[in-house]
């Protein structure tokens, strides 16, 4: 289960689904292939090349804490233009933003421009953290900050206005022509800016603006309830909170403030201008995360911590981002920074977790997930977390004791998800009859999704039952997410077991061009090739499968095809990859 930030969820604005799930992709492949043997050969170099020369590699590798001192040190011994480049770049990305505004480039003819318009960006948010509003205003409203930062500036000058003392520029709506994130949260900003302002009828009709948008509306509520709280209309805010919740469900952040009002308790305070523009970068770093602009979103969620250091859903992504560039300390040290009264503890704990359980300590993994569910019993989101890496190792009994109680507190509306994970868990534990009880509750409740479609059509195939309804299922699956090479590998291995193995193998190998390192799929192909008489190529797959780190089970079926090839009706069903 994965539960995501809300700023990452807003996919019509190109916003990624990051993540509250860990991140599982392997790091990119880095420029250095002996990267680590170059930073500790020449790192104690005394020339700027041979710092260099190791700043680089430490960067390739992830490491921007290593890359900037080193890149530092590279340019107090006199490096050039290119040093001082990377000097700057490293310490921002490292988070010493203070360091990298001194190392800005000012010199606006440099070959450079893209290191000049993000050293402008970064000069004018040190500005504004320091104090020097009229001057971070100028930078952002004087047109140096072009592409791909002017969206940025563009949404951070209203709040260097207010803090300015610029009452008109601080509630002019910014613009930057077709860029849909900044028309949004440059509304969302002015709605904040006309409450600082006391013009509460403005603010509460870009509130309303925000939220009657049918597909990104409830990402806004919890932003306008607070509003209302503050306004003391805390019946309105908490019908704001259920109706956002009744689309998210999995929210902490509104479940926390519904209980709050429901509590009696007092209103949250409205941003202050340096929280008002941290949100407005951590929007605009959610973007580039969605482009695979890793660099800038990274770099734009550090300046958002240098002007608020409390962002609990800036620590996860940039956590995220760490994780992804192979810097599992770095990334472990970020999610640690969000405390267990944050609405995201949840998440940044099993993320926290995951960076343990891919390098195979999953023992730690476990402990820390559960040690947080154990601490909080009632928290659903902690529960969720730990009974995802129970099924991660492959407990599915121990999952389903865990969300037993979890979907009982929410009776008859349990959410769909909850009901799809624990009908897996129990199908993989043997209690088909339960499982598929879970399953078709939670298909009734969404007809239309496409992994609740494969996976239960693809179980009652491998079983017999339902099957024209099943391959419907299946195929119905396959058009909705046709990129999806693990239900293509389901619809494949679904023709194999009807016995349709031409049409078996034309789906398996779209499947193995889409997940060309997966062992099931790859062992699913041989077998259709087998079948239709290439028994060449079916050699060929399976000996592929002994490569690509098999479980157990499938490295001796893999092995003993291989020896013997297929009997008359072909081994037993391999497990469908239905949910990677």
């Amino acid at each position: 289960m994965k539960l995501l930030p809300r700023l990452v969820a807003l996919a019509p604005l190109a916003f990624a689904a990051a993540c509250a799930g860990a991140p599982k992709a392997a790091p990119e492949p880095n420029a250095f292939a002996d990267s680590d043997v170059i930073v500790s050969s020449v790192a104690r170099s005394s020339t700027p090349y041979g710092l260099f020369l190791a700043g680089q590699a430490a960067m390739n590798d992830g490491d921007s804490r290593q890359a900037a001192e080193l890149f530092g040190r590279a340019d107090q011994l006199g490096g050039d233009a290119t040093v001082k480049d990377r000097a700057f770049t490293a310490a921002l990305l490292s988070g010493e933003v203070r360091r990298a505004a001194m190392l800005a480039p000012t010199d606006e003819a440099t070959d450079n421009q893209a290191v000049y318009r993000l050293g402008q960006l970064v000069t004018a948010v040190e500005d504004l953290a320091s104090g020097r509003a009229k001057q971070a205003q100028a930078a952002l409203t004087g047109g140096r900050i072009t592409f791909p930062h002017a969206g940025a500036a563009a949404l951070l000058a209203p709040w260097a206005a207010a803090a300015a003392g610029d009452k008109n520029g601080a509630v002019i709506r910014p613009e930057v022509r077709g860029d849909r994130v900044v028309q949004v949260f440059g509304m969302l900003g002015q709605a904040h800016l006309y409450e600082r302002a006391g013009r509460y009828d403005e603010a509460e009709t870009d509130f309303k603006a925000l939220t009657g948008d049918a597909q990104t509306g409830s990402l806004f509520s919890l932003d306008y309830g607070n509003f209302l709280e503050r306004r003391g209309r805390k019946q309105d805010a908490a019908t704001v909170y259920r109706d956002a919740l009744a689309v998210r469900s999995n929210d902490a952040g509104l479940r926390a403030a519904l209980a709050r009002v429901e509590a009696g308790r007092a209103a949250p305070p409205p941003p202050t201008i340096k929280q008002g523009a941290a949100q407005s970068l951590i929007a605009a770093s959610a973007v580039y995360m969605g482009e695979r602009q890793r660099q800038i979103a990274l770099a734009y969620l550090r300046l958002a911590l240098r002007l608020d250091d409390q962002r609990d859903e800036a620590w996860v992504m940039l956590g995220d981002l760490l994780a992804l560039a192979g810097d599992a300390q770095a990334a472990r040290e970020t999610y640690q920074r969000v405390g267990p009264k944050s609405p995201l503890y949840a998440s940044a704990r099993g993320k926290l977790a995951w960076t343990y359980q891919t390098e195979g300590d999953k023992e730690t993994a476990l402990r820390l997930v559960r040690e947080a569910a154990l601490a909080a019993p009632l928290e659903a989101d902690r529960q969720i977390a730990w009974a995802e890496m129970l099924r991660a190792n492959d407990r599915w009994a121990e999952s389903v004791e865990v969300l037993n109680p979890v979907i009982a507190r929410q009776g008859e509306n349990a959410d769909w998800r909850l009901l799809y994970m624990r009908g897996v868990s129990l199908e993989r534990s043997g209690n088909w009859p339960e499982a598929q009880k879970d399953l078709e509750k939670a298909l009734a409740r969404q007809p239309d999704e496409p992994e609740l479609l494969n996976y239960l059509g693809y179980s009652w195939i491998d079983r017999g039952e339902r099957l024209p309804e099943a391959m419907a299922m299946v195929k119905k699956a396959v058009l909705a997410n046709p990129r999806s090479g693990a239900m293509l590998d389901s619809l494949g291995w679904a023709q194999y077991r009807l016995g349709d193995y031409k049409a078996a193998v034309e789906t398996l190998e779209r499947a193995v061009v889409l997940e060309p390192a997966d062992p099931d799929v790859n062992n699913h192909l041989g077998d259709a090739y087998w079948r239709v008489g290439r028994r060449t190529e079916a050699t060929f797959q399976w000996t592929r499968v002994l490569s690509l780190e098999p479980s157990d089970v499938l490295r001796s079926e893999a092995e003993a095809k291989l020896k013997n090839g297929l009997g008359a009706k072909g081994p037993a069903a391999a497990p469908s990859v239905a949910e990677r």
